[in-house]
């Protein structure tokens, strides 16, 4: 679009918002008389275009991620068995039977990556929101400074966090990015833990003092999946290692089982969003 046709643009569009701003003017002006009509013109004023249940929007864009993983697993299984599930101990140069490919290898190959992309873009778009929604609430809620630190360090861990899956999408685990990749995926652990960390020892400071039953459920349900997710974590990391080291029959089918318990025990714990937000919602105006 050139400058001509933005200016005729411009200059369509101006006089039809000062109409709009003029027609309110004059409705607030004749309704300020009448409390119930200035109210009435109020809420008409108002009135998004569009509201969505925070809620709904955290089931939907988590259930897309869930999908996005099981769709890439069982296509990667079906089309390329044999490139997804295929393992070389670098110690001793040799393969192994495989059985299970990890998520790395699953999102790798073509569709499968295409798929993957698509998910975790509409999915972190999300997760960037959420970050910036909890932010916001553990300022309300919490006044200790020490609080407020500990809400800045979930928010840059949980930005981080996003980041790094993001980038993990596009920087694959082949030959000539291997390296990169397997950086993104430490630095993905490490930001997941510590926001995970901090956003319970947050969220026991506020259910000491419950003002809902869900803060309390919240709580719980954020310890337990914190405390799954690191037991699969450090399980994770023992297959892996006894894999390179001695490289035994199904020890990386193990490492791969305990990475999808990772993968969804995250995303269960963003899930609890679900009750942290139950009252909320996104509006468009």
């Amino acid at each position: 679009m050139d400058r001509e046709q933005v200016w005729v643009l411009l200059c369509d569009v101006s006089p039809k918002l000062f109409q709009r701003e003029r027609k309110e003017r004059l409705l607030l002006r004749r309704s300020s008389q009448s409390p119930e009509r200035f109210a009435q013109v109020i809420a008409h004023m108002a009135r998004p275009l569009l509201r969505l249940p925070f809620s709904h929007l955290t089931v939907g864009t988590l259930l897309l991620a869930l999908t996005g993983l099981v769709s890439c697993l069982a296509l990667s299984l079906l089309l390329h068995n044999k490139e997804a599930t295929h393992t070389q101990c670098r110690t001793q140069n040799t393969t192994v039977p495989n059985y299970l490919p990890s998520i790395s290898a699953s999102i790798r190959l073509v569709p499968e990556r295409y798929v993957w992309r698509t998910c975790v873009g509409f999915h972190s778009a999300h997760r960037y929101l959420t970050s910036a929604c909890y932010f916001s609430l553990y300022r309300q809620r919490i006044e200790a400074s020490t609080g407020r630190m500990m809400a800045g360090l979930a928010l840059v861990c949980s930005v981080a966090e996003t980041t790094v899956l993001v980038l993990l999408a596009y920087v694959s685990s082949a030959a000539e990015t291997y390296s990169t990749h397997e950086k993104l995926v430490i630095m993905f652990n490490v930001y997941s833990l510590l926001y995970m960390l901090s956003t319970c020892s947050l969220w026991h400071s506020i259910s000491r003092r419950p003002r809902r039953q869900e803060d309390v459920t919240s709580y719980r349900c954020k310890l337990c999946l914190f405390l799954v997710n690191v037991s699969c974590c450090l399980a994770a990391t023992y297959c892996f290692i006894r894999h390179v080291m001695f490289c035994e029959e199904g020890i990386y089918s193990l490492f791969a089982a305990f990475q999808y318990m990772v993968a969804v025990s995250n995303m269960a714990f963003h899930m609890t969003a679900y009750w942290d937000f139950s009252k909320r919602a996104v509006l468009v105006v």
